[in-house]
């Protein structure tokens, strides 16, 4: 008799669905993977700035996944102004996403200073939004800061913009370290921490030469996995899924210079119920991918959908595709290699969104 599990719906808090035809192929794989609510990174090019660019891709991921409660955020930049969060809240727009420059996909337009923001900052506490950060710093040889330890290395910055903003909700996306986790333990109730399907099944030794588990923030050393794996499995509310997938096609993954990225979409639960039964905590899994990210944000699925359930079955023999083909009209978009492709992960979802 096979094993099973019946959740709710999975609540995703770190999500990068593109553009065009990449977009369209995307979109529609969020909900096959077991998720109806979904937050929207903001790094597209150009990236998304105002309140009118967000709300107009928000129409164009509903068109494509009706199903899906989408929650938008923008992009922190000099065009971002105290006017602009006042009406962003009021459109219900959920956050802001900082992005460093140069540190990953789209960030040429990220930030070198966060004090300037202050003003913005604490507009987002008084409206009750969320800052979302990528908490790395730009690779300076000279200071021996590079990808190993950029994350550890931005933690004292977290920190200063928590003291200076208490009551500012603040996510430190995709940890990766043992530093992280620990930090966001003690900085207390506002300060939470998205984690990602890929860092808690990933090593340094599984992505250096090997393009398709390459990401950023690139995955640490085994005590780091380790600590990610022992936040989750110790049930700890501030800790939730956040899956970061990011699509490329593999002719930009397999090349000298590969994009960062780890594409997950289609089968975010079966990943999560084989990672959670192999580090032995499968029953911490449901409140990590459904409740807590929804309990921290204060979010939750539209009318109709809060309710969905979702059912694994336990079974051997369950391939992941070898590709994703971005569109079937133009064979030059590429396809896209996902997580774990051609492995038996050992889970599938048999009923969804029921």
């Amino acid at each position: 008799m096979s094993q099973s599990i019946t959740l709710p719906s999975a609540c995703d808090f770190h999500l990068h669905l593109r553009q065009g035809e990449m977009m369209r192929m995307v979109t529609p794989q969020v909900a096959a993977g077991g998720v109806s609510l979904a937050y929207i990174m903001p790094n597209l090019q150009p990236p998304i700035t105002n309140t009118d660019q967000a709300l107009k891709y928000k129409q164009e991921l509903e068109a494509l996944a009706p199903e899906v409660t989408f929650y938008m955020t923008l992009y922190l930049s000099p065009e971002l102004t105290v006017d602009e969060i006042r009406k962003a809240s009021k459109a219900g727009i959920a956050g802001v996403k900082s992005y460093p420059r140069g540190v990953t996909t789209n960030s040429d337009n990220g930030i070198e200073s966060y004090e300037i923001y202050y003003p913005v900052f604490k507009a987002m506490e008084e409206e009750g939004m969320v800052l979302n950060l990528h908490g790395e710093i730009p690779s300076d040889h000279n200071k021996n800061i590079c990808v190993m330890n950029a994350e550890e290395k931005f933690l004292p910055q977290l920190e200063k913009i928590h003291r200076a903003f208490p009551n500012l909700k603040i996510v430190l996306e995709h940890a990766t370290s043992e530093a992280a986790v620990q930090m966001v333990q003690r900085l207390g109730d506002t300060v939470a921490c998205s984690i990602t399907v890929h860092h808690l099944q990933l090593i340094v030794d599984d992505w250096a030469g090997q393009a398709h588990h390459f990401c950023k923030p690139v995955a640490k050393y085994p005590q780091d996995r380790q600590a990610l794996r022992q936040v989750v499995a110790s049930g700890h509310p501030r800790f939730f899924l956040g899956t970061d997938s990011a699509p490329h096609p593999s002719h930009v993954k397999e090349t000298a210079h590969a994009h960062a990225g780890v594409f997950t979409t289609p089968l975010v639960l079966p990943y999560l119920a084989k990672i959670f039964e192999d580090i032995g905590c499968l029953d911490k899994l449901e409140n990590f991918a459904c409740h807590y990210g929804r309990q921290f944000y204060g979010l939750s699925q539209k009318e109709g959908f809060q309710n969905r359930k979702v059912t694994l079955i336990k079974e051997e023999n369950v391939i992941v595709p070898s590709n994703y083909q971005v569109s079937s009209e133009n064979p030059q978009a590429g396809a896209v290699v996902p997580f774990l492709a051609n492995k038996d992960i050992g889970w599938k979802i048999s009923q969804n969104f029921y």
